[in-house]
């Protein structure tokens, strides 16, 4: 099955040395993209001000509602992939790779015309300061005109890590995110444009990861070898992709739009407030990147070993997941509280923005790893082939326990605190409900796949 030295053999052998391979290559791009993000927001924030620091900041959650609909269904694109790959189906693997990737190119350029159009009226709705909105909507607009290559790179890097290909993305991002970083040393510092000089300097960046991951791609000798005159969206494939891919994809916009009213409450308190929520936000977004690169692994290494009808090595999957993810994320979450306040002074001095993103951190780091079990578990059942009914509960359960927070109980205990103890809540409470259905459908596709009744 492994053609080359980057693929990974899912169905074979050990698994934790496996997982590791697989989900730390995946964890430091994760990481690596967020510390050039992160580089956006300290250069801001150093040499445009607090109010450009919270105007970028208050993009994220719209940002993400936006797109994220179509990056979960590159979720899909990656569970499809890994099936057909696992089983050897070369021509089905052909054929649902040029699918994906012409849907990546359609949906970027339907994001890009649709986010540019609608920014600003989107950061009305979301009552963002009048001292901010206007550099708000200019970031907003910039970044989405570089939707067509986000989306090409994140689909082209689902179909690597549906055959366990997660060195090459890592790579192609370091040389994106250095240009990154040049330009947005030079648009802000030198070039004084501000947040518009950081948005560049994005969209930049993302030109250069996708053009490297469709050159990867086409070069490729392998099964997912990409001939640009092949692109057609078949309808079969699109289907298969969607079943998997649009629950996901619904699950993750759903949530970020309980975001989304998090920052609505957050900008009540003032652009302070909302500056220390983006150097906070930033923090966690470590977090998060680390427990889902095991999230990735276990969903594409339960894809392939369904398709080969390996229940018992789907559960230890499962299982070496738990372990991987809750420790990764206890040990950056201890430590992300521990040292929260000299982290923070990197992204800003001003002591008030400090103070606000430490009453973030102080309640949402440390139980951090429970973020992590709560998203195993629709990974391992969307392997399966299973995403419906994992993403009615995630929503019922984060976004259901976070809404019901902040206008059941926030209008009468006004703190930031206090707002974000509806992150630790969401996750134990969504853990529970996702367990129960786990059981169930686990139970299900063993019938199926051993033919016991």
């Amino acid at each position: 099955m492994k053609n080359n030295k980057y693929e990974i053999d899912m169905c074979n052998g050990s698994i934790m040395d496996k997982l590791i391979s697989f989900s730390l290559p995946l964890m430091l791009s994760s990481i690596l993209q967020l510390m050039f993000n992160a580089v956006d927001i300290v250069v801001v924030g150093r040499f445009s001000g607090s109010q450009a620091l919270a105007a970028v900041g208050s993009t994220t959650a719209l940002i993400n509602i936006f797109t994220n609909l179509f990056i979960g269904i590159s979720l899909g694109a990656n569970v499809l992939a890994a099936r057909y790959y696992a089983a050897e189906s070369d021509k089905e693997m052909s054929e649902a790779v040029h699918t994906a990737i012409a849907l990546a190119l359609v949906s970027g350029i339907i994001m890009a015309f649709v986010g540019v159009g609608t920014s600003r009226a989107a950061l009305e709705l979301m009552a963002t300061p009048a001292d901010v909105i206007d550099q708000s909507a200019v970031y907003m607009r910039i970044y989405f005109i570089g939707m067509p290559f986000f989306m090409l790179y994140n689909y082209g890097a689902a179909i690597l890590r549906a055959v366990g290909d997660t060195k090459r993305p890592l790579i192609f991002l370091a040389a994106a995110g250095m240009v990154n970083v040049v330009l947005d040393l030079l648009l802000v510092i030198v070039i004084p444009l501000g947040v518009a000089g950081v948005a560049v300097g994005t969209v930049a960046s993302q030109m250069i990861s996708c053009i490297l991951i469709l050159r990867c791609l086409y070069k490729t000798e392998g099964s997912y070898q990409l001939r640009f005159s092949k692109l057609k969206i078949k309808a079969v494939y699109l289907k298969r992709i969607f079943q998997v891919g649009i629950p996901a994809g619904i699950q993750s916009t759903v949530i970020n739009f309980s975001n989304a009213l998090l920052q609505s409450s957050v900008n009540s308190f003032g652009s302070t407030a909302m500056a220390g929520y983006t150097a906070a936000n930033n923090i966690l977004g470590f977090l998060y990147v680390a427990v889902n690169a095991v999230t990735q692994a276990c969903m594409s290494f339960t894809s392939q070993n369904y398709s080969v009808g390996k229940t018992k090595r789907m559960d230890r999957v499962l299982a070496d997941c738990m372990i991987l993810s809750s420790g990764a994320a206890v040990l950056l979450g201890v430590g992300a509280y521990v040292f929260g306040s000299q982290i923070l002074r990197i992204y800003t001095a001003d002591a008030d923005v400090i103070q606000c993103g430490l009453e973030i951190l102080s309640i949402t780091t440390v139980p951090y790893f429970l973020c992590g079990i709560m998203d195993l578990i629709p990974g391992a059942l969307r392997g399966m082939g299973h995403s419906a009914v994992p993403m009615v509960l995630s929503v019922i359960g984060t976004v259901g326990t976070r809404i019901l927070w902040i206008y059941g109980f926030f209008p009468q205990n006004r703190s930031l605190h206090f707002l974000f103890i509806s992150y630790p809540a969401s996750w134990i409470i969504t853990i529970l409900m996702q367990a129960v259905c786990f059981y169930f459908v686990r139970k299900h596709c063993r019938r199926q796949l051993t033919g016991k009744e």
